[in-house]
């Protein structure tokens, strides 16, 4: 209840983030069907790089600010959809831009300000859904979607000591009622204890078809930093593990150039 993403925003976290999201979204749109995008951790949709929250820690420095002058191809799309929507783009902003008419967009956010601010944001957006409530008890509630179809994006603030466990265990819930759908969930890569964990708990979950993607700007042994981040992806869609391998390749370029330890993986957890 105490996080606000705006002192984060446009950082190493939201690039790789982001960046792998809307390749996702991209990928499930070359289907003609309509399908709901759920957004648990929504945030206020859109955030001012120059704002005095952002400017305090200054992170979208070692972030989307190091991408913006030529981009190289595979963070075109992404980068681009930043100029075009103005301030920097939260996933809610992304997918929003991205929806087609048969599309739509469920955005959950638990912090009353924030959610209050999203709902403003939207009020006039048919397309476009805002809950005030827990993102771990929306899992279950708001799957399967009538569509059928849908990507599910998990972002946690990782601030509750027991936030990794927590969220392979909304994964486990959320598949078993949505076995189709595509999750998406980052995580944070401080040092490596925390991940190993995840990773095992997905491997023993039962769940089919999972892959990391992960990226690091430094050797992950500093516990109080942000030294890299992943994603878990279930179900991706087809060519995701090498368009993953590319997209990071080219943040690894631009953000962790020069870096000692430095580097990305994409391993696959568990097959189809």
């Amino acid at each position: 209840m105490n996080y606000r993403h705006a002192f984060h925003a446009g950082n190493l976290g939201d690039c790789v983030k982001h960046a792998l999201l809307v390749w996702l979204l991209r990928a499930l749109q070359r289907k003609a069907g309509g399908m709901m995008i759920l957004d648990t951790h929504s945030g206020i949709g859109r955030y001012d790089l120059a704002g005095e929250q952002a400017c305090r820690t200054r992170e979208a420095s070692g972030g989307i600010l190091r991408l913006l002058d030529a981009p190289p191809e595979p963070l075109a799309d992404y980068v681009g959809l930043v100029r075009r929507i103005g301030l920097y783009p939260g996933s809610t902003a992304l997918a929003r831009e991205l929806l087609r008419p048969q599309d739509r967009l469920v955005c959950c956010e638990l912090h009353p300000e924030d959610a209050a601010l999203l709902r403003r944001g939207f009020a006039r957006d048919p397309q476009v859904a805002v809950h005030h409530r827990d993102a771990w008890e929306a899992l279950t509630a708001l799957l399967p979607p009538p569509e059928r179809r849908g990507l599910v994006l998990i972002d946690p603030p990782y601030e509750a000591p027991d936030e990794f466990e927590r969220l392979a265990s909304g994964l486990r819930a959320a598949t078993a009622r949505f076995a189709t759908g595509v999750f998406a969930a980052w995580y944070p890569v401080k040092h490596r204890a925390p991940v190993r964990a995840l990773h095992a708990w997905m491997r023993e979950s039962g769940i089919r078809d999972i892959v990391a993607a992960e990226l690091w700007v430094r050797e992950p042994l500093d516990a109080s930093r942000l030294n890299g981040c992943g994603m878990l992806v279930i179900n991706p869609p087809y060519r995701f593990e090498q368009e993953a391998r590319d997209i990071l390749s080219a943040l690894l370029g631009r953000l962790g150039a020069g870096e000692a330890g430095a580097g990305f993986g994409v391993a696959r957890l568990a097959d189809e």
